[in-house]
């Protein structure tokens, strides 16, 4: 990867690519490196964390800080966002090192940048668990390499279907929106989907216009039931478990643990 990297790039990686050897190896290619940082890294603290700004989420710190590797040493800014809620985690804010220099890039602007690599990790997340873009065999790399192409393919067609949804019913609805509900309902209608419609049906897509096409998805869009794709908080899915499990005072039958000596007979 470090024959990859050309003078003026900005690198951004999570924390398991904060080490020593690859902070020097970016910056003595004269390129820039924006990561977060590993706990185990060693650094020193050159000034105290300064409030600087709000970002979408928390608030922002900065301090300056040097990183030392085989005799050399790497100034660098050191941005800490206090998040206004905790990761699922239970983290509560997280630190960046980077040498991207102030005047091009404030703190501000560097926790913005970190914060849309989280979308990309999100992005293999639901292309790992809901499209299933990972296949159990090891044997074929061709195989495993075009099950990811088209779990990606997968991923553009339901983000676009998501894109749909909110342009009709408020963007708002479109972070809600789960990849997990919209490809259960379609794996559930598909094969009935293909038998009500005969192929000549779909024969008009294919030839409309893409301002057509678009005004189509969005009449159909309009018919979509928000709850029944909806994503549940995890506190909510804890709760109605709680319910599932809770038996109701009217019909809660109370019965002793002891056996009586004589034979006992089951209710079916």
């Amino acid at each position: 990867m470090l024959e990859t990297v050309e003078a003026g790039e900005l690198w951004i990686g999570d924390r398991n690519f904060c080490t020593t050897e690859l902070l020097f190896s970016i910056e003595s290619q004269q390129a820039f490196f924006l990561v977060r940082q590993h706990q185990n890294l060693p650094w020193t603290a050159e000034s105290e964390l300064v409030w600087v700004g709000h970002t979408d989420g928390g608030e922002v710190f900065e301090q300056i800080g040097v990183v030392s590797y085989e005799g050399q040493s790497c100034r660098c800014r050191r941005v800490v966002v206090q998040l206004e809620q905790a990761t699922r985690d239970g983290e509560t804010s997280y630190a960046l090192l980077t040498n991207l220099p102030k005047t091009d890039a404030p703190s501000v602007l560097v926790a913005q940048l970190y914060r849309k690599r989280w979308k990309v990790e999100t992005l293999f997340q639901v292309a790992t668990q809901t499209f299933h873009c990972e296949i159990k065999t090891l044997g074929y790399p061709r195989a495993a390499l075009f099950s990811f192409c088209m779990a990606l393919v997968a991923y553009n067609l339901f983000s676009t279907l998501k894109g749909v949804i909110a342009s009709v019913h408020g963007s708002d609805c479109r972070d809600k929106l789960s990849y997990y509900y919209l490809g259960e309902e379609l794996d559930a209608t598909y094969q009935g989907m293909m038998i009500a419609l005969p192929p000549e049906d779909w024969q008009d897509l294919g030839t409309m216009s893409l301002p057509q096409f678009s005004s189509l998805l969005q009449d159909w869009a309009v018919k979509v039931k928000l709850e029944a794709f909806t994503s549940t908080s995890p506190k909510t899915q804890k709760e109605k478990a709680e319910t599932a499990l809770r038996p109701s005072s009217s019909s809660c039958l109370h019965g002793s643990t002891s056996r009586p000596e004589k034979e006992v007979k089951s209710f079916s």
